[in-house]
């Protein structure tokens, strides 16, 4: 993470504008990327995603550089995801003002979406690997960037999550991907839930590789700018970090279990850990349509074989939230985490069991 306490290696860099809220650099055989909008936690906008696709694509066909190292500036984390705000303003007017305004909303939406998943994609395919630092917060559209990067480092400060079903949305930007092949029911425990969870924690469920200082980015900068591989082990090995989460595997994998959701509520209502009857209750707190839809996509991302597949399975499914009743819980759930904060959103459906599986399964 960038922060006022640059050593001498960053401080010798010169960083230049790449498009808006995107600095980049070159450092020796190392290209850096930095996301550069600390006030929204580095939240991409489409400009952003533009941006960074075009800078990798550049690089790839210069041979410049050899790898590339992807930072965010500011203190509080690599990124919060994508700008759900203001897609949230665009459909919403839409609602407002009438058919035209909505079907520009729901464009300007979908090619959000479709970019960033082709960076998402690139990034996946690694032409030019990328090693993503994770410090801090790193959630949503943050995971599409680091949780496909060939190196994915963690600090003690990172924060992970696919929040989305929060919102009225579902989780996205291919991260089905490596949740459907986590550890038992680990993976749809935090697809359903939405949950944050530490460095360790990321490194059990396979969503990171290792974890180092917050202070060590810069040394290891250094290091690969040489054209020395994309590794932590410059020095001794680490031990593995101790996950909590993985601990918590007996009855997350009792209950995650199936195709039902309202099932897998039941079950933890009926678990005795403290930690279950957290889960049933924020399970209860999601969209129970979009925690409905997550558990279909999860299940279908596992039959999946590339990352590139289960991103075209998230554009049809973004597609179809942007538009008719799914649109209505987006709008809603943004206004009320992000807009309104109050909290207290008025989903469509009252419950899970309310939710009918053939609305759900129309969208796939």
């Amino acid at each position: 993470m960038a922060t006022s306490n640059a050593g001498p290696a960053e401080r010798d860099l010169t960083w230049a504008p790449a498009g808006e809220h995107v600095l980049v650099a070159r450092q020796g055989a190392l290209g850096r990327i930095r996301l550069n909008r600390p006030r929204a936690i580095n939240a991409l906008t489409l400009e952003m995603v533009t941006a960074m696709t075009a800078q990798l694509r550049r690089w790839a066909a210069e041979g410049s550089v050899q790898a590339v190292a992807l930072d965010g500036a500011g203190e509080r984390g690599l990124c919060a995801g994508g700008d759900v705000r203001a897609i949230h303003d665009g459909l919403l007017a839409g609602h407002r003002y009438g058919d035209t305004e909505r079907a520009a909303g729901v464009d300007r939406a979908v090619e959000f979406w479709r970019a960033e998943y082709k960076l998402d994609q690139l990034i996946a395919e690694a032409e030019l690997p990328v090693v993503a630092f994770m410090d801090g917060v790193t959630m949503g559209g943050g995971i599409g960037l680091a949780g496909h990067a060939s190196l994915r480092l963690v600090t003690p400060r990172t924060q992970v999550a696919m929040p989305e079903t929060g919102i009225g949305f579902f989780p996205d930007v291919g991260a089905l991907f490596p949740l459907s092949r986590a550890p038992g029911e680990l993976g749809t425990y935090l697809a359903l839930t939405g949950v944050s969870i530490t460095g360790s924690d990321a490194i059990a469920v396979g969503l990171a590789d290792a974890m180092i200082e917050t202070g060590a980015w810069e040394d290891l900068c250094a290091h690969w700018a040489t054209g020395a591989p994309l590794s932590v082990l410059i020095g001794p090995s680490r031990p593995e970090p101790h996950s909590d989460l993985a601990a918590q595997r007996p009855w997350i994998d009792a209950s995650f279990e199936g195709e039902d959701a309202a099932t897998i509520e039941s079950r933890l209502d009926a678990r005795q850990e403290p930690e279950a009857q957290s889960a049933a209750a924020t399970l209860r707190s999601r969209c129970p349509f979009s925690v409905a839809v997550a558990l279909a996509a999860i299940r279908r991302a596992a039959q999946l074989p590339t990352v590139a597949d289960v991103l075209a399975q998230d554009l049809r499914l973004g597609t179809a939230f942007m538009n008719g009743a799914p649109a209505q819980d987006f709008i809603e759930g943004v206004r009320a985490v992000l807009v309104d904060r109050d909290q207290r959103p008025r989903w469509r459906h009252d419950s899970l069991a309310a939710v009918d599986r053939s609305e759900v399964l129309a969208l796939f």
